[in-house]
């Protein structure tokens, strides 16, 4: 492994540190224990607002009462996120080790091999920084400006910890750009050549780390993928929105009678077959360049069924502006899915949209049915894999949702 990219930056001394102090009306959620201030929360005086986004500073109560260590931003809507109620916290690299340890710790005892998202931000008291583990292989993704100034000492903590092969770096997220931080996707260590290889019970899949959609593999389906591959046994399957194929290649594994993937993405559908081949059931999937919705319109009009639809398709609603159009593409997704499905068969449905309430989505998917002119029930509601936990205090932050129905 080459040396990394940067050395580790001295971190500011407790008792250095700028302060930041709360307004008297605003700040009883903050002492309650939320770990995000947003900037109307705090006085925002001249050398508040002078700060350099990423300062680790001291958080004060209106009085000057401690309140904690919080990574701050001047110019964002979350100014600061909270790092811990200490305010004398060393935010180094033993910090760091500390709080990836036990990241650590908690995905060791979830999963028996080194395929899982390691750190889920604030979840995982990190707040911005996702790290997902390939085997010997990391990509890291720091989404605030606080973690991205602390990445020198990440990246050599992460390295002490986990002695990786290699470390991708994927700083191109639409959340980077609201922090004011530059888009790079590079590796911080010796580049790997091709797609690295990933396990999934018993089936090997690949992704591109660098050009793939997040950080090239969606860990956080991996029970729904458990749960709708027992429904493939013996049937065939439409996986809508395939990607690399994760939902495609564990049902053809769980004995499909065929799988048919659609993906516009060439460079996705060619590691779906990849993965298909690389798991022994490249004879029964068929991977197909389509738009989505275009050729489940036009299947349905051929008059093809399937016993079991998947769709799991990319965010329709990646701010709050998108949401009206968003919630309409849900509705004809979930109508276009629900006519392709055979009578008695099963349609499984997600968003992994943020800003889409689950009994709202819920909404959509049942206008959508009913458009198709279908009925149904609901075997299945659930969100993400437990290796992207939910705070407790953020429940936004429980984006994914899936449904499975059982249709007449």
């Amino acid at each position: 492994m080459n040396a990394l990219s940067a050395q580790p930056l001295p971190a500011a001394r407790p008792g250095a540190r700028p302060v930041v102090r709360l307004r008297d009306a605003k700040q009883l959620r903050v002492l309650n224990g939320h770990p995000w201030i947003f900037s109307n929360e705090i006085e925002m005086d001249a050398p508040t607002k002078a700060l350099e986004p990423g300062a680790v500073v001291r958080v004060q109560r209106h009085n000057g009462g401690p309140v904690g260590t919080a990574i701050f931003n001047p110019h964002t809507l979350i100014a600061a996120r909270m790092l811990g109620r200490d305010s004398d916290l060393e935010v180094d690299q033993a910090w760091l080790a500390a709080r990836l340890t036990r990241a650590l710790d908690v995905r060791a005892r979830l999963f028996d091999r080194p395929y899982y998202r390691l750190v889920h931000a604030e979840a995982d008291d990190l707040p911005g920084l996702v790290v997902d583990r390939y085997g010997d292989v990391l990509v890291v993704q720091a989404n605030t400006a606080g973690m991205d100034r602390l990445l020198p000492q990440l990246l050599a903590a992460l390295t002490d910890l986990v002695r990786p092969r290699a470390i991708a770096l994927r700083n191109d997220s639409q959340a980077r750009a609201l922090e004011g931080l530059v888009q790079e996707v590079r590796w911080a260590t010796d580049a790997v050549e091709g797609p690295v290889r990933i396990e999934e019970a018993g089936a090997t899949f690949f992704a591109d780390v660098l050009a793939g959609q997040k950080t090239g593999w969606f860990y956080d389906q991996r029970d729904n993928r458990d749960f709708v591959a027992v429904l493939s046994r013996g049937v065939r399957v439409l996986d809508a929105y395939t990607h690399t194929g994760g939902f495609a290649v564990r049902c053809a594994r769980a004995g499909a009678s065929a799988v048919i993937g659609l993906d516009r993405s060439e460079p996705a559908l060619a590691l779906a077959a990849q993965a298909a081949e690389g798991s022994g059931v490249g004879a029964l999937c068929t991977f197909q360049r389509a738009e989505v919705f275009e050729e489940l319109e036009r299947k349905a009009t051929a008059g093809e069924r399937f016993d079991l639809v998947i769709a799991d398709p990319p965010a329709f609603v990646k701010s709050k502006r998108d949401l009206d159009t968003g919630l309409r593409g849900y509705r004809k997704l979930a109508r276009l899915a629900a006519a392709v499905t055979a009578p008695q068969g099963f349609l499984a449905i997600a968003s992994c949209s943020h800003n889409v309430p689950a009994e709202v989505f819920l909404e959509q998917v049942a206008r959508g049915i009913h458009d198709a002119r279908r009925s149904g029930r609901i075997v299945r509601s659930a969100g993400a894999a437990p290796d992207h936990p939910v705070h407790p205090l953020l429940p936004e932050s429980a984006y994914l949702k899936m449904l499975v129905l059982a249709l007449d």
